[in-house]
């Protein structure tokens, strides 16, 4: 199943007590059960879209996106269905799927999922969503286009939203098999999740011609940087190292290992630049390689890849 770029976090599956109001229903806008799903929505987007709401009663950020939704598929008239599923009552298609939190919608056209998101969006960015899905459904579901599948992805991870971004990477894979950003990607995912062994065996799966490919180059440094700071110990210890005596360049590389290892990139960034203004040729340049090599595994485009660069030749050419 594939994701827009996450709004508002979804709130993982669980209990709770606050309630979202029921649509009152009307031929686009209307309740689904487990018994109804075929025929309201599987059947129905052969004529039309269908967006498939997955809310609770407990979930918050459900309250917010229900009513924008409603508000979105009136103004379609009748061109595209919204459908209400409570997942606590029925929970047996949510499952099927692998919804890992709510809100969460899917796209249905010609009886199959074709896009969704996760998070409550504003108006804007879900009447966006709907047009380029009207735009789209001129009959049986195109397949979507896999270049904007990809950054989907990216967002996704970008944001933590560790569960999309895998599956927006696995979908893309279900369609291309051999695709090398979308392997990437989902190892790149394993990692941020911590399955290193995961990640390792998607990695043995890329044939060896292909083992070079700058996508991959990425998911490979992601692990190595991974395993290094999986081996450095307590993070703690490092940080009273560096604050006892700030030339200790080692202990400060250390550092940097371990902050990027725990999703602290920016601090990590930090720490080697720092290393590197002080000198240069440490251990024979291992701060401005050791670089080089987080700006492979974060991506040619990651925010954080542009400001180091420009940061580290701030340094080298002063």
């Amino acid at each position: 199943m594939l994701f827009n770029q996450p709004g508002a976090a979804g709130v993982p599956l669980g209990n709770g007590a606050a309630g979202q109001a029921a649509a009152a229903p009307s031929g686009d806008i209307i309740d689904v059960t487990t018994e109804s799903f075929m025929t309201d929505v599987m059947e129905e987007s052969k004529r039309r879209p269908v967006l498939v709401d997955f809310w609770a009663p407990w979930c918050g950020p459900c309250k917010s996106l229900g009513p924008v939704l409603e508000k979105v598929v009136a103004a379609a008239k009748g061109k595209v269905r919204l459908a209400k599923l409570n997942i606590d009552d029925h929970p047996v298609i949510p499952g099927k799927l692998g919804i890992q939190s709510v809100p969460t919608v899917y796209a249905f056209v010609g009886g199959q999922p074709v896009d969704g998101f996760m998070g409550a969006l504003p108006e804007s960015q879900v009447k966006g969503f709907v047009d380029r899905l009207l735009a789209g459904a001129g009959g049986a579901a195109a397949g979507p286009d896999l270049g904007e599948m990809l950054a989907m992805g990216e967002a996704a991870l970008a944001e933590k939203n560790l569960t999309g971004a895998a599956e927006v990477f696995a979908a893309v894979l279900g369609q291309d098999p051999e695709n090398l950003p979308a392997l990437s990607g989902l190892v790149r995912s394993q990692v941020a999740a911590g399955a290193l062994e995961q990640a390792k065996a998607i990695l043995a799966s890329v044939p060896a011609e292909k083992q070079n490919d700058p996508a991959i180059s990425a998911a490979r440094a992601a692990v190595d940087l991974a395993e290094q700071a999986a081996a450095l110990g307590d993070l703690a210890t490092l940080e009273a190292k560096v604050d006892v005596d700030p030339a200790d360049h080692q202990s400060r590389f250390d550092l940097a290992l371990a902050l990027n290892g725990r999703g602290r990139r920016e601090e990590a960034l930090i720490h080697l630049l720092d290393i590197v203004k002080r000198d240069r040729a440490w251990n024979e340049d291992a701060a401005r390689k050791q670089l080089l090599q987080f700006f492979e595994a974060w991506g040619p485009a990651d925010p954080l890849t542009l400001k180091g660069r420009k940061k580290l030749s701030a340094i080298m050419f002063a």
